[in-house]
């Protein structure tokens, strides 16, 4: 029987006028100690977003979406957060905020195969249904 990894994830979702919190789903942050994992994904459809929020400037959500993807990868040029273990990387990240950028509450999963988390995720909560 193979061995399954448990593991955090929370979707991150643009939310234009927060007043309203409707949001799009634009991405994924995934937390797999066991396979110590720390990844993020961002996949913008920007003509779907640009038709649900018409007065959002797109082009300025582009750093904190890369910034999220570089606190996961702990990337010296992505502040002291980056710097932390990645549980505490983890937390940081999906801790409730009042912004544009926001995540999900935390789910948790479990997975013969982490490596495919990610794109399982994308596909289920943020892409497009075909």
């Amino acid at each position: 029987m193979p061995t399954l990894h448990t593991y955090d994830y929370a979707v991150i979702r643009v939310v234009p006028r927060v007043e309203r919190e409707e949001f799009i789903n634009v991405g994924v942050i995934v937390s797999c100690p066991g396979a110590s994992q720390l990844q993020a994904a961002i996949e913008l459809d920007t003509a779907r977003l640009q038709a649900f929020a018409p007065q959002l400037d797109i082009e300025s959500l582009q750093p904190w979406l890369d910034a999220i993807v570089a606190i996961c990868e702990g990337r010296p040029d992505a502040g002291p957060i980056a710097q932390l273990p990645p549980r505490a990387r983890f937390h940081f990240l999906t801790a409730k905020r009042s912004s544009v950028v926001q995540m999900s509450v935390t789910h948790v999963g479990r997975t013969a195969n982490p490596a495919n988390i990610v794109e399982h995720l994308l596909e289920r909560m943020v892409r497009t249904p075909r």
